[in-house]
C-alpha cells in the first residue's frame, strides 16, 4: 500500500481519472490518503478523515511513508483558522492555504506556518458561530471552502473545526448520530436531513435557534425551518421536504 499527502491549497478529486470528470469532492492542503491504485496520470485515493474516495492528479500530491501516515492518522487535524492564509518552504516559496486545511504534516512537507491555528474540540455552541465563516460561499457541487461548497461539505467542515468528524455525503450522514422525533426536540447545531420523492437523502443543513436553519443552497445562507421543511424567505416557498433530524454532538 502507498500513501500521500495534499502539498497544495485545493485540489479536485474526481470521480474519474481525466480532468473533464465530475468534480466529486476536494482534497485540502495538509490531507492525507491512501492510494488505491496508481496510473500513468492519475491516482485512486481513500482519504483518511472520512474515507472517500476519487481520483486525484499524480502532480496534486506527494508520497509519503505509512510510518508517516499511520502517525498523522492517529491525531485529529490541526486545522487553519483563517480564511486564507499562507505556508512557507525551504526556499521561501509561499503556498495559500484556505480555511479547514490541516497542518499536522508541516515538517513533513518541510513548511512552515505562522498564522492561527485550532486543535481541540468545541462545545456544540461554537458550531453555529463556525457555521457564519462560510455565510454567503457560493454552492459549489464537491465544494469543501469558503470559496466554493456544498450542503454536506459545508456540514462536515463546520463540524471538522470543532473536533467532531462527519461522513463526507449528505447520505452518509444520515447514518450518524441520534434521531429526534420533532424539531422542538432539537438544538442548535443539529443537523436536518431532507429528501426527494424517491426517499433518497439529498440535502442537510445545521439548525440554528428560532426555527432557523444554515444551508448551502445556490450559497450559504439562512432560511426557516418548519415540519415541512426548509422555506426559502426569497422565493416563499419550501425547497426541501424535511426527512429526519440528527443529533450529532
Amino acid at each position: 500500500m502507498q500513501y500521500g499527502i495534499c502539498n497544495l491549497s485545493i485540489v479536485p478529486l474526481r470521480g474519474e481519472p481525466a480532468d473533464t470528470s465530475e468534480l466529486v469532492s476536494q482534497v485540502l492542503y495538509g490531507e492525507i490518503f491512501k492510494i488505491l491504485e496508481q496510473r500513468k496520470n492519475w491516482s485512486k485515493i481513500r482519504l483518511a478523515f472520512d474515507k472517500y474516495e476519487g481520483w486525484i492528479d499524480n502532480k496534486q500530491y506527494l508520497e509519503i511513508k505509512e510510518v508517516q501516515y499511520k502517525s498523522l492518522h492517529n491525531e485529529f487535524p490541526k486545522l487553519s483558522s483563517d480564511l486564507v492564509e499562507f505556508i512557507q518552504d525551504e526556499s521561501e516559496q509561499l503556498y495559500p492555504i484556505v480555511l479547514g486545511s490541516t497542518l499536522n504534516g508541516l515538517s513533513i512537507l518541510n513548511h512552515n506556518h505562522d498564522g492561527h491555528s485550532i486543535n481541540n474540540k468545541n462545545a456544540k455552541t461554537n458550531i453555529i458561530q463556525t457555521a457564519f465563516l462560510y455565510l454567503n460561499a457560493p454552492y459549489l457541487w464537491g465544494g469543501k471552502t469558503p470559496f466554493g461548497i456544498d450542503c454536506s461539505g459545508f456540514t462536515q467542515m463546520v463540524y471538522k473545526l470543532n473536533g467532531y468528524k462527519l461522513l463526507r455525503d449528505a447520505s452518509q450522514q444520515a447514518t450518524q448520530g441520534e434521531a429526534l422525533s420533532f424539531i422542538e426536540e432539537s438544538e442548535p447545531g443539529d443537523l436536518a436531513f431532507f429528501d426527494n420523492n424517491d426517499g433518497t437523502i439529498i440535502h442537510v443543513g445545521i439548525i440554528m435557534k428560532d426555527n432557523y436553519i444554515i444551508h448551502a443552497h445556490g450559497k450559504v445562507r439562512i432560511d426557516r425551518l418548519d415540519h415541512s421543511g426548509i422555506y426559502n424567505v426569497d422565493k416563499k416557498t419550501h425547497t426541501h421536504k424535511l426527512r429526519v433530524i440528527k443529533k450529532i454532538v
